[in-house]
């Protein structure tokens, strides 16, 4: 018996048998359509299309005043940053 291959997310070790099962699973071809059925989750969509992730640099303080005040409200810290943008952009 030859080393796993890796493990599967439980834990299981991924053996020779399992990888020549999914050659043969990917060799017959896939239900393409099926696939898209199943498939569930991801994130919620925003707004009219899809969203967009925006990078900014935050000092240390303003860092620890965001965390503090996402945490005070019970929200994540990409929705204090979006109320206060909000909130901005009504205010000009």
């Amino acid at each position: 018996m030859s080393a796993p291959h890796g493990h599967k997310a439980d834990g299981t070790p991924i053996t020779d048998e399992m990888v020549e099962a999914m050659a043969d699973e990917a060799e017959r071809g896939y239900d393409v359509d099926e696939i898209l059925r199943r498939r569930s989750g991801g994130r919620p969509p925003m707004g009219s299309a899809p969203s967009s992730v925006e990078s900014v640099r935050l000092d240390p303080e303003l860092k620890r005043d965001l965390l503090l005040r996402a945490a005070e409200e019970n929200i994540t810290v990409s929705e204090a940053i979006r109320r206060a943008i909000g909130q901005y952009l009504r205010a000009s």
